[in-house]
């Protein structure tokens, strides 16, 4: 089910790429915007994909156009139709639709074949036999200019020749490329006569076994663009080096396309602690590091949305980190603040312990047990309340009792008095302890004319608040609590494509799968109340003083299973500080 998000929020702050087209409207290069968002379904989407996704869709609505969904189909190999309907829910998830309409790449391969046989009769293309190790050797370094292909001079005839009998399976895969015929001097690597297709026998999941030879993303890519009208092909940094690709494909293909559209590039997210490339995330899932693509710690929206973040959060996260030109990395603890921030608001409060230790309320008679009525929220009355149990024996966290306390400890110890949430101040009188050392049972005594709500609830002690359940009704529940994928700060992003298609290809960092935290998820058994306990999967609370937590759909009715979603406190920010 798509988020329903507000259209009644604040305007989002102007940046450069809206003022760029303010700009070409108010000078008539364009009479509107049409703006597309263009995924490879090779993988689940992830919060990297997160800034171009919103920019793509927000500036479409900013100046009244449209936004198209086309994906970008040109590798079988990795390609599966489950990854286009995860990426159509996470998009309707972050509240977008899109209003230009849904294609493909694939949608265009007879057109990209008509403009490929086009270029060879005019010059602008040729079929070479370098294999893709010879290729990188001719094409030269920064400081070096490429060589020409011994091939690059074949004729017109002989290029369309090999280039249907490329097409009709004539040749084995990989022994043949058809390439544009640019300029191998120039100081544009990217320019050097790139590839255009290629020959792959992988049965393509839309088209079948039509086609054997499939285009290049930066060939398809453009064409693709200007063929649906757009107007502003809105993209990441590292393809700034692509655009005067870009723009010499729309140019000599002008003549086979209705539009001209605009590359305008911005710094792609990068976030500390992440992995945001789809080929690592897709080795953590084929490895078994991981269990799937929506495992919590994975950071994919669909991840996200299991574990409890709200679309609302990650585009006020978008709208807080900006658009720049300007490279950077961004601090995980700002995603961890939208979140707080949109769950502070929405999710209603419970009660639960997570690492439980049994205290006894000596003096409370024998199975007597009284009704509490809560609210849901304390800000929002109109969330209604609900009603706690409390009886003789409750479930405390462990660490909210200490035998000996530290300086400064003031929650429960011998002597000491505490009040529980919503209930009365207890004083504690002693514990038991098994052989070795450790605390089995809290023994407290209860001052009945504390009740909450009563004139003596406002007595004053030392003591802190601790939150607590009633033993006798409350459910055992399992707590799955994450941490970062990487030890370090530093995270991983996704390389751009090389023009012989090689980034889908190219081993892992070799230090990758040593830099994953073993303790990137710990799993604990607690009690909670049953009204938390009773929600339906996907419900989120803020489970008091321990954090916000959702129902996992791993859960059954024996027991639930609840992610914790993120801390009250800013821990990463804790972290970094050392």
């Amino acid at each position: 089910m798509a988020e329903e998000i507000s259209r009644d929020a604040a305007p989002e702050k102007t940046n450069f790429i809206w003022n760029a087209i303010e700009q070409d409207l108010a000078e008539g290069r364009y009479t509107e915007v049409h703006t597309r968002f263009p995924p490879e379904p090779n993988g689940y989407m992830h919060i990297g994909h997160c800034k171009a996704l919103i920019m793509d869709f927000l500036t479409a609505e900013r100046f009244g156009g449209k936004c198209n969904l086309r994906f970008d189909d040109t590798n079988p190999a990795k390609e599966d139709m489950e990854f286009v309907r995860a990426i159509e829910r996470d998009i309707r998830w972050l509240g977008f639709d899109w209003t230009g309409g849904l294609f493909f790449a694939s949608d265009y391969y007879d057109k990209c074949y008509e403009i490929a046989e086009d270029w060879i009769r005019r010059g602008l293309a040729y079929v070479d036999d370098l294999s893709r190790e010879e290729m990188r050797a001719y094409r030269g370094t920064l400081t070096e200019p490429g060589r020409e292909s011994p091939y690059r001079n074949r004729s017109v005839e002989e290029n369309l020749d090999l280039f249907r009998r490329m097409r009709a399976g004539e040749f084995p895969e990989g022994s043949r490329t058809l390439r544009m015929k640019i300029d191998m001097a120039s100081p544009n690597l990217v320019m050097r006569d790139p590839a255009m297709y290629r020959i792959l026998y992988k049965e393509h999941w839309r088209t079948g076994n039509k086609w054997c030879i499939y285009p290049m993303y930066d060939f398809a890519h453009p064409i693709g663009d200007a063929l649906e009208g757009i107007s502003h092909s809105l993209c990441s940094l590292e393809y700034e080096i692509h655009r005067p690709l870009y723009d010499w494909v729309v140019e000599h293909a002008q003549n086979l396309l209705p539009a001209r559209p605009r590359q305008i590039e911005f710094a792609r997210l990068n976030m500390t602690r992440t992995v945001m490339s789809k080929r690592y995330l897709r080795q953590l899932v084929e490895g078994g590091y991981v269990k799937g693509w929506d495992d919590p710690r994975m950071p994919t929206l669909s991840a996200m949305r299991r574990r409890g973040y709200t679309g609302a959060a990650i585009r006020d996260f978008v709208s807080r980190i900006g658009m720049s030109k300007a490279d950077s990395l961004v601090d995980a603890a700002v995603l961890e603040s939208c979140v707080r921030d949109a769950l502070g608001e929405s999710s209603p409060r419970a009660m639960a312990v997570l690492r439980p230790l049994k205290v006894v309320l000596t003096n409370w008679p024998e199975g007597e047990t009284r009704t509490i009525t809560v609210e849901n929220h304390p800000d929002h009355p109109e969330m209604g309340t609900h009603e706690i149990t409390i009886g003789r024996e409750i479930w405390i966290e462990q660490d909210d009792f200490m035998e000996v306390p530290a300086k400064k400890y003031m929650r429960m110890f011998p002597g000491n008095e505490v009040r529980l949430k919503s209930a009365y101040i207890v004083r504690c009188d002693g514990c038991d302890k098994d052989a070795d050392g450790n605390v089995t049972c809290v023994y407290c005594t209860v001052d009945f004319d504390t009740a909450s709500g009563t004139p003596g609830a406002d007595r004053k002690i030392k003591g802190k608040t601790l939150h607590w359940v009633n033993a006798a009704d409350a459910v055992p529940f399992e707590a799955r609590l994450y941490e970062p994928l990487l030890l370090d700060e530093e995270g991983e992003s996704e390389e751009v494509e090389t023009e012989e298609g090689a980034e889908s290809e190219a081993p892992a960092k070799k230090d990758f799968i040593s830099r994953l935290n073993p303790d990137s998820i710990t799993t604990l058994r607690g009690y909670a109340e049953p009204f938390a306990c009773a929600a339906e999967v996907g419900g989120t609370f803020q489970f008091l003083r321990t954090g916000y937590f959702c129902k996992d759909p791993d859960s059954t009715p024996e027991l639930p299973v609840f992610n914790r979603t993120v801390g009250l406190r800013d821990t990463f920010a804790k972290q970094a500080k050392g």
